[in-house]
């Protein structure tokens, strides 16, 4: 299985916000949402044998992961680049702990709830004891990868994080923190830019040629050593375009530009599965032009708009304020989803839209109770007693 789906950063304390971003950030996660919804049902339908495994609906949404790794990098570059004078490594790496963290730490626990509630059972029914359940759950707290094989991989299909498996894009979210605070920030933009281009050759080079097999740039989610190198190339490509574009950005202003975000990224997810041709992932190919073009077309188009209005505004706030605690809380509750599936054998939306929707409106529930009650109150009490203003 893919797990998808990354947050991208709130802007540093007294910078004003470029409030679509966060709003189309909140889209995604919601188009995040639809799509694990029927990877579902195409997992369910191969793991009974009853199908090949391919998604039909969304089935680009895996590459929102990378629209997020692009807004990561933009909006990193566009908070941090100017404020190195006044601001240590230990700071900045305070300030992303503190941002990420909490929830990190909330989505394994919520994913070893769900873990029991499923009988602690790995895919092939076989029984985790609860030891290792404990050792995983510690283990992902310290953001400390499963190896496929080993016990704590308490699931058996060789996720990172078998209690919460969008955890992989953490990881690599972190590696790109350190690699920015260490080296990126130092790099003039020209230099970025050559940087940029020589990771997208190597991103064309290792998608479009299928280095993975997966036929797709959905690799990154478990430790092999394809999937860790290919999830680096996967992160670093799109995080070096957001910083490039953030540096060089020049403003203007773009009435609509919400909505037309928005349509621009629903639309790149539902393009339908494309054949390989010969020893060439032509699949790939289109999806490492939605990364290389398309999206940062969408994100230049979001940094240029405005809401023109008080509803918009609060659209994008109240979707940019949802979308990390939905991205984190949402895949516990999608495996409970999964195994329902496999035992009915359902495979369809209109076999299942009532448990579907209750999936859908559960999660976006309890990201907002965590946001306001958990994720919010800590943060703030942290950077309280943590966090010198720079």
């Amino acid at each position: 299985m893919q797990k998808n789906l990354l947050p991208s950063a709130h802007f540093a304390d007294t910078k004003p916000h470029y409030e679509l971003l966060d709003g189309l950030r909140g889209v995604a996660a919601l188009l995040v949402l639809f799509y694990h919804i029927h990877e579902g049902f195409a997992f369910a339908e191969a793991t009974n044998g009853d199908g090949n495994g391919l998604i039909t609906t969304l089935n680009h949404g895996h590459i929102a992961v990378d629209f997020f790794f692009i807004l990561s990098g933009f909006v990193i570059s566009y908070a941090y680049d100017d404020r190195w004078k006044k601001m240590s490594l230990g700071s900045f790496f305070k300030r992303r702990l503190i941002r990420l963290h909490p929830m990190l730490i909330m989505g394994a626990i919520i994913g070893t709830i769900s873990f029991l509630i499923g009988g602690s059972q790995q895919w092939n029914g076989t029984v985790t004891p609860i030891s290792w359940v404990m050792v995983a759950l510690l283990l992902t707290m310290c953001m400390i990868p499963a190896i496929p094989g080993v016990p704590y991989e308490i699931r058996g299909n060789g996720e990172m994080y078998p209690l919460n498996g969008p955890g992989w894009s953490l990881f690599f979210e972190y590696i790109g923190n350190i690699l920015y605070a260490l080296i990126i920030r130092r790099l003039s933009t020209k230099m970025l830019a050559v940087v940029t281009v020589i990771l997208g050759i190597i991103h064309t080079w290792f998608f479009v040629g299928n280095i993975s097999g997966y036929d797709s740039v959905g690799v990154g989610w478990t430790i092999d050593t394809v999937n860790f190198w290919g999830g680096l190339v996967r992160m670093l490509f799109p995080f070096s375009i957001g910083m490039l574009l953030a540096r060089t950005f020049k403003p203007r202003p773009i009435k609509g530009a919400f909505w037309i975000c928005s349509v621009l990224l629903i639309s790149t997810f539902t393009v339908p599965y494309i054949s390989p041709m010969e020893n060439l992932s032509i699949n790939s190919l289109y999806e490492v032009t939605c990364i290389a073009l398309i999206y940062p077309i969408i994100v230049f188009i979001g940094a240029c708009g405005y809401s023109s209005d008080h509803y918009t505004s609060s659209i994008n706030k109240f979707l940019g304020d949802l979308s990390y605690p939905l991205y984190i809380v949402h895949y516990p509750i999608m495996y409970l989803f999964y195994a329902w599936l496999i035992e009915k054998r359902v495979y369809t939306w209109a076999d299942t839209w009532v448990m579907a929707t209750t999936v859908i409106l559960s999660s976006i529930v309890l990201a907002y109770i965590c946001l306001k009650w958990y994720d919010e109150p800590v943060r703030k009490w942290l950077a309280r007693k943590f966090i010198k203003k720079a």
